[in-house]
């Protein structure tokens, strides 16, 4: 991997699963709280398992303690069970799931909103986080409003396989992106912000030197 100094070095590298796997066999008090944590999570886990309402529960609350308005959360798990159509679509019709998936996400979303989901990222300041959750309402409601014109296109089309679900991801797409210059016509607002729900950054302290 690329080290400090540019130069690609051996280095030890293991998934978050492994990790987690020697810290429970670590015979330490210090990692006892991480042990604690992983018994925790095995067990509401388990308890979603037999009752799947318990995990839409906890996004709600998760997604409280981060000052989402209710009206918000509803958009987002209504656009969340849009999208889990979609994709139960996608795989009873030939679309693989991970990059065949992510090819016909980004041509949905970017008809609509004419930038990609990475430049969509890049304009919220996001890294690694999940654009929906840092999405504004309109922003989900066109969004949704996408994914389910896509599906319903593909259905009527009987679209199988990549090429034509393709075409049906770009009329759903196109679709919600009629709906969206409409509205930015009639508010003089875009759709697409570069809102997010990040912690506001901390404030660098700089102290110079007496002279």
């Amino acid at each position: 991997m690329p080290a400090d100094d540019g130069k690609m070095r051996l280095t030890d590298v293991a998934t978050a699963e492994t990790l987690l796997r020697m810290v429970q066999s670590v015979p330490s008090p210090k990692a006892e709280p991480i042990k604690l944590w992983l018994a925790k999570v095995g067990y509401e886990r388990m308890q979603e398992m037999a009752d799947p309402a318990r995990s839409l529960d906890r996004a709600r609350d998760y997604w409280r303690q981060h000052g989402r308005s209710e009206k918000w959360i509803q958009q987002r798990m209504m656009g969340q069970e849009t999208r889990n159509k979609l994709t139960d679509y996608w795989k009873d019709h030939d679309i693989k799931e991970g990059e065949e998936f992510a090819i016909l996400t980004n041509i949905i979303h970017q008809e609509w909103s004419g930038v990609t989901v990475k430049d969509h990222k890049t304009i919220k300041g996001l890294k690694t986080q999940n654009l929906r959750d840092h999405m504004s309402e309109a922003e989900l409601i066109f969004t949704a409003l996408a994914e389910m014109s896509t599906r319903q296109i593909a259905e009527t089309e009987q679209a199988v396989g990549m090429p034509k679900n393709k075409v049906a991801a770009r009329k759903g797409g196109g679709i919600a992106k009629k709906a969206r210059l409409e509205l930015e016509q009639r508010t003089g607002k875009s759709v697409v912000s570069g809102s997010n729900f990040l912690p506001p950054k901390k404030k660098r302290i700089s102290i110079g030197k007496k002279k």
